[in-house]
């Protein structure tokens, strides 16, 4: 089956993305993916998993031991009730 293709009326646009996926090596579908994924991120107030574990480290004023949180708080399922 043949992928989906994305029509753009605008030259400028389907120039910007040829000459971005020349440069990059990609194909233009990889490029105007990863534009649009950009673009939700920026207006929709995503964050990726980088700037999320930067913030965290920022914003947090001592180290979390994760292992002993997760350790502490383990139980063991009592299985299903016959």
């Amino acid at each position: 089956m043949a992928e989906p293709q994305l029509s753009v009326r605008s030259a400028r646009a389907r120039e910007l993305a040829h000459r971005l996926a020349r440069r990059e090596r990609r194909t233009v579908a990889h490029v105007v993916e990863q534009a649009l994924e950009l673009y939700a991120r920026q207006q929709h107030g995503e964050e990726s998993a980088l700037d999320f574990y930067a913030r965290l480290a920022r914003d947090l004023s001592a180290d979390i031991d994760l292992e002993s949180i997760l350790r502490e708080n383990r139980h063991g399922h009592a299985g299903i009730d016959l």
